[in-house]
């Protein structure tokens, strides 16, 4: 397979706020106390490496330059949230919803936009919210005693972030080390809700929202790639900024997916399909997936359903053996699943079967 290059722009400046040095250590939380051997904070990883299509060395020679520092997209550090809305904020503009242990939270797109990372705690745990405006992915990680920041390096357009521990980096999307002492490694991961804040703030009424009080001064508001409320400039457009991994014409470059992937393999959803028949399936290997869509929130959860039961849309939701259920409680093992353009997502992984 011949590779092609990738990369990433952003909005590179000085800071006005305490964006943390790179390579320092600046955990902020207890949530977790990793060490290794030489008593550098690690984030918290995963049991087993998530499914790669390509060799990590590979992945590691594809890196490049997005055209900016490290941290010259600076993390949000010290996030501070409200009860109301920014008044910059639309009904139909885009946020990133996480709800854990009771406790709701929202991340405005057009924030970050600016900022790529939110080093955050939710319910006691210290937590990193993070989006890729170029792959249009939004992404969450457990980073234990740690902070993440933007390296300013992208593979296939994705955001490459480091951890402030080790100075491993972690591609968003694979999660996973690609170089440093943590090569090789995956993140514990969770999901972020991709949907809007009239959708979000009606189904979590109770739910605080990021401000831009954000320790930086940054021009919010002015979306430097284009915008989503209507969709325009490289959200819409088949051009992408860096050449991918690999080229798919399967589906527009832009066209919103929902993948997932396990240790063994990658599968993606069509997300405007799914919405419309609320019922697809797909197979990773032998086994058989099925998503679901929650027309509240215009989104879509995954399950591996290696029995292969009837699942069938209801008025009440979905019904499996005659009884109904929430598209988020199925009775079924639910695999982390995220939006993300199809360009971006068959360019990591060319073998995925494309579902529409």
């Amino acid at each position: 397979m011949t590779l092609g290059g990738a990369g990433c722009a952003g909005d590179d400046g000085a800071t006005t706020g305490a964006g943390s040095a790179p390579g320092s250590s600046t955990g902020t939380s207890a949530a977790s106390t990793a060490t290794d051997q030489n008593d550098r904070p690690e984030p918290p990883t995963a049991d087993s490496r998530l499914h790669l299509d390509f060799e990590i060395g590979t992945l590691e020679e594809n890196i490049v330059s997005g055209g900016v520092r490290k941290d010259g997209i600076p993390a949000i550090d010290d996030p501070t949230f409200a009860d109301t809305p920014p008044d910059g904020l639309a009904a139909d503009d885009p946020v990133f919803g996480l709800v854990r242990d009771g406790e709701v939270k929202a991340y405005p797109q057009y924030i970050l936009v600016h900022h790529e990372i939110v080093n955050d705690t939710i319910a006691g745990d210290a937590v990193a919210v993070t989006y890729c405006p170029l792959t249009g992915t939004a992404q969450g990680f457990e980073r234990g005693p740690v902070e993440f920041g933007v390296s300013g390096r992208l593979v296939n357009s994705n955001l490459t972030m480091y951890d402030r521990g080790t100075d491993s980096w972690w591609p968003q999307m694979l999660a996973t080390a690609i170089t440093g002492p943590l090569t090789g490694e995956s993140l514990q991961e969770f999901r972020v809700t991709w949907t809007t804040w009239d959708r979000w703030s009606r189904t979590y009424p109770e739910t605080r929202i990021l401000t831009e009080d954000t320790g930086f001064q940054r021009r919010y508001g002015v979306d430097p790639y284009g915008q989503y409320n209507e969709k325009r400039g490289y959200y819409s457009s088949t051009r992408t900024l860096f050449e991918p991994l690999h080229d798919d014409s399967r589906a527009h470059p832009k066209a919103v997916v929902i993948g997932t992937r396990t240790e063994t393999g990658a599968l993606a959803f069509d997300k405007e399909t799914l919405l419309r028949q609320r019922v697809l399936t797909g197979r990773i290997d032998d086994t058989l997936y099925v998503a679901v869509a929650d027309t509240a929130l215009e989104t879509g959860y995954v399950y591996a359903n290696p029995e292969s039961l009837s699942v069938t849309a209801s008025d009440d939701g979905y019904t499996i053996d005659g009884t109904a259920y929430d598209a988020d409680s199925l009775p079924l093992d639910r695999t982390l699943s995220f939006d993300a353009m199809w360009f971006a997502w068959a360019g990591f992984y060319p073998e995925s079967a494309y579902v529409n």
